[in-house]
């Protein structure tokens, strides 16, 4: 801010520093840094099996199917009664690798034979077990 003094015709000389210049070199230096950082690249490096991977040794699936009127099926098999169900649940859960036990209950089977076949799969040890079939109860 330029002020007149009251005796001379001379403006006084401004004492503040123009920072307009400084802040321009500022931030062409701060441009000129951000271009020249290298992009960091997050990366884990890891050392990953070369060619196909075996075979699974997994045993196939078993289907368990409940019919309306509460009869079971073992793999397409009319099983005779309880005593026949928990002896294949038994097979399967010896078995070091346990396969699968698909259960497909019928639409119209009564809870009481699906639990029942549910129940037989705790008492003999047989784990991975698993109800299919679901999208029939979706209406």
């Amino acid at each position: 801010m330029n002020l007149k003094s009251g005796s001379s015709g001379e403006p006084e000389v401004m004492v503040d520093i123009n920072t307009t210049p400084l802040i321009d070199v500022m931030l062409v230096l701060l441009i000129m840094l951000i271009i020249t950082i290298p992009i960091q690249m997050h990366a884990v490096k890891m050392n990953l099996p070369v060619g196909n991977p075996p075979p699974s040794a997994a045993p196939p699936a078993v289907q368990v199917d409940i019919d309306f009127d509460g009869t079971i099926r073992w793999n397409g098999t009319l099983l005779a009664g309880n005593a026949e169900l928990e002896k294949h649940m038994a097979e399967v859960a010896a078995q070091p690798a346990q396969a699968e036990i698909h259960l497909l209950p019928n639409r119209l089977a009564p809870y009481r034979d699906v639990a029942a076949v549910l129940a037989a799969a705790q008492r003999e040890g047989a784990t991975k077990i698993g109800l299919i079939g679901n999208e029939q109860y979706m209406n």
